[in-house]
């Protein structure tokens, strides 16, 4: 006869089956996607099944979730929705749900996510970095650490088999950057284009495509000559958003050489005149430097597009146009600036990403350093 032992709510139970065997059960909560769980265990004996009970409350306390389906492309789908969105800047966000819908779920998402294994993520990089670079292969590994880092903090998975897997080697070295003859071909060939204030201030100060398409006339000091880094134009949703920089270093201040000013100036004067012609009609609520003809945002596919159309009339090889911002650095390497400056221009969160970035480029500098002061020393020996 079946014998069932009830306990409060939340104790679990231990019941005994028509075929004889004991069963421990335990809720534990509500797994990824909200689906309540509860584990059962089966024995043959009743005190087997208590002590069974007993050890899944330890479990349970310890912060051990219960054994489920869930697979990964569930719990990355739960991760993105309930915790990337809403901890991540929307550019960030974007990336992350680029990486874990292309990639991660296409290749992983069938498994189960307790039974991931560091055979699988490693496999999973293995395959990816035949055709991606390391720096991309490290990106989809990171987003995948996080993810199962919330899902072992949930007790979904006893550990975090991302962290124990490492990513393909391969520094984050700027891939391609203009020389300085290259540049001037490019600044000399778009006089008089449309927006050639926006891509000399890009060359010239190494900001970030939002960044640049985030400046408002606020931020820049004609007279004083600088302009303060303290927004970047974003597009999601349907609509464009005036945001935050990517990071707290990413607030910064920058100086304008006089060609920039000059050509800044230009540029406000035009706009002045489109909005007066336009009237009611001009649309700029943020009092933006860079606009269409009816103070509209420019969209950031468009600014590449004529990016690439310009470098194409100047006869000069295919850049991004995220390779200015390496160029700028590049110079301000070159010419022998401290590290600690390129990486305040640069704006990034830590000099180590700068030296990351561009280390390789200091050796080259340094090297020249020691020739010189070999031939000041030494002269022709």
């Amino acid at each position: 006869m079946r014998e069932k032992h009830r306990r409060a709510a939340g104790e679990g139970s231990v019941y005994q089956r028509p075929d004889g065997r004991w069963v421990a059960a335990l809720s534990f909560g509500y797994g990824p996607g909200g689906k309540r769980t509860r584990r059962k265990v089966s024995v043959r004996t009743k005190t087997a099944a208590v002590e069974a009970l007993a050890a899944l409350r330890r479990d349970r306390d310890d912060g051990l979730a219960v054994t489920t389906r869930v697979t990964v492309a569930t719990w990355l789908e739960e991760w993105l929705r309930d915790h990337a969105r809403v901890t991540t800047r929307p550019n960030t966000y974007r990336t992350y749900e680029q990486i874990v819908r292309q990639h991660l779920v296409p290749a992983l998402g069938r498994h189960r996510l307790d039974r991931l294994t560091p055979a699988d993520v490693a496999g999973y990089l293995q395959v990816k970095s035949e055709k991606l670079s390391p720096k991309t292969c490290q990106h989809h590994h990171a987003v995948l650490r996080r993810a199962l880092r919330k899902a072992e903090e949930y007790g979904y998975v006893h550990r975090n088999v991302a962290r124990v897997v490492t990513p393909p080697s391969g520094n984050g070295q700027a891939g391609k950057w203009m020389d300085e003859e290259q540049a001037r071909a490019f600044v000399a060939s778009i006089v008089g284009h449309p927006l050639e204030s926006l891509f000399v201030l890009a060359a010239s100060t190494g900001l970030r495509r939002g960044e640049v398409l985030g400046v408002t006339w606020d931020a820049v000091d004609l007279d004083e000559g600088t302009l303060r880094v303290q927004r970047a134009l974003y597009r999601y949703g349907g609509a464009y958003h005036l945001d935050t920089p990517k990071s707290r270093k990413s607030y910064r201040t920058v100086t304008l050489p006089a060609p920039v000013v000059r050509l800044l100036r230009m540029r406000r004067a035009r706009q002045v005149e489109s909005r007066l012609a336009r009237g009611a009609a001009w649309e700029d609520r943020w009092n933006l430097a860079f606009t269409d003809d009816c103070g509209r945002p420019l969209a950031g596919e468009t600014v590449t597009h004529a990016f690439q159309a310009a470098l194409q009339a100047a006869g000069l090889p295919r850049f991004r146009f995220h390779d200015l911002r390496h160029s700028a650095a590049t110079f301000l390497i070159a010419a022998g600036i401290p590290l600690k400056h390129v990486s305040d221009v640069l704006g990034h969160s830590t000099i180590a990403i700068t030296a990351d970035i561009y280390g390789h480029l200091l050796d080259e500098s340094n090297r020249a350093a020691g020739e010189a002061i070999g031939r000041t020393l030494f002269g022709a020996r």
